[in-house]
């Protein structure tokens, strides 16, 4: 069986953010595998060590930098890497199609990614993907098993969990809490720098969405305490609820 994660290279989730000009400095801003698909990586490395898997392959989709998100999954224990060549701009419908086209060359029998991406937080990819590829979804897992050509998916739902049972090949969405991803040893780091890593360039999509700036929210404004008897503090707060923050009262 061969598995494909798909990572993307985020920021690095205790930087300081800053902006210029509408958008995000990268001036030293550490870059790191996005945490989500770092879970994902650990699963499929954790699928071959348990004879599920023959080969992990790492897909990411960016710039030249995004090779550094691929070779710490190489040094995780991934077998080999592919850089689609793309502009970081691109927004979620262009790198979905980007990877699919890679996906569907590769035809893996699974493929893997963490639902979300740290930076931008929208959720889409691995939906997108599946649904250019015709593949079933499951997503936000927290366990996996697999056998008989199906995927047993067990994922987070309100109140309890779903388990959903999806034949393969299918994409399959991971939360953190599926497992601990592994730290990569010297040894490892050192076989990273010999593993397979192939370049493509990123098929031709137009963005759905364009971003037109980026902004901070507002600094928190200072609260008010009211040390008053309950009586006394009940009229001061009404009051500034309705006439200092203006609190619609219906």
């Amino acid at each position: 069986m061969k598995v494909l994660v798909c990572v993307k290279q985020t920021f690095d989730t205790e930087a300081k953010i800053e902006l210029k000009d509408g958008k995000i400095s990268e001036a030293g801003i550490n870059l790191i595998i996005n945490p989500y698909d770092e879970v994902a990586v650990e699963g499929g490395i954790q699928l071959k060590e348990k004879k599920i898997a023959d080969e992990v392959v790492v897909v990411a989709a960016g710039s030249d930098k995004a090779m550094d998100a691929i070779r710490t999954a190489l040094a995780m224990g991934a077998d080999r890497g592919i850089l689609v060549k793309q502009d970081s701009a691109a927004d979620e419908y262009a790198r979905a199609v980007a990877l699919a086209a890679v996906i569907k060359e590769e035809n893996p029998e699974l493929v893997l990614a963490g639902h979300v991406a740290a930076d931008d937080g929208s959720s889409q990819v691995p939906t997108r993907v599946a649904e250019i590829l015709g593949f079933p979804h499951v997503n936000v897992i927290t366990n996996l098993e697999l056998a008989d050509g199906k995927a047993v998916c067990t994922s987070e739902a309100d109140g309890g969990t779903q388990v959903t049972e999806v034949s393969l090949p299918a994409v399959v969405s991971s939360q953190v809490s599926w497992n601990e991803p592994r730290y990569p040893s010297m040894k490892g780091i050192m076989q990273a720098k010999k593993k397979p890593v192939s370049t493509v360039d990123a098929v031709a999509a137009e963005n759905k969405v364009a971003i037109v700036e980026v902004g901070l929210p507002p600094a928190k404004t200072a609260g008010i305490k009211l040390e008053e008897e309950p009586d006394v503090a009940a009229v001061k707060l009404a009051d500034w609820m309705k006439n200092t923050v203006k609190v619609e009262v219906k």
